[in-house]
């Protein structure tokens, strides 16, 4: 399986607050992320089935905003 590399943009106090947590569960920022991804995964497979399927691109995209 590939590495891949995935850039995202996340305002400066959530930032360090994901590295104060990381550091609590001694792992990096990188680690917890993926941790968090995991979970998430976990979650939704757990909920609707395992996931198969390559995903589209337009799964990525964020729905919305309501109101």
């Amino acid at each position: 399986m590939a590495v891949k590399s995935l850039s995202i943009r996340i305002d400066e106090e959530m930032l360090n607050k994901l590295h104060v947590v990381a550091g609590y569960e001694g792992r990096s920022a990188n680690s917890q992320i993926l941790v968090l991804i995991r979970g998430c995964i976990e979650k939704y497979e757990a909920k609707y089935g395992p996931i198969n399927e390559p995903v589209s691109p337009d799964v990525n995209v964020k729905p919305p905003r309501k109101g």
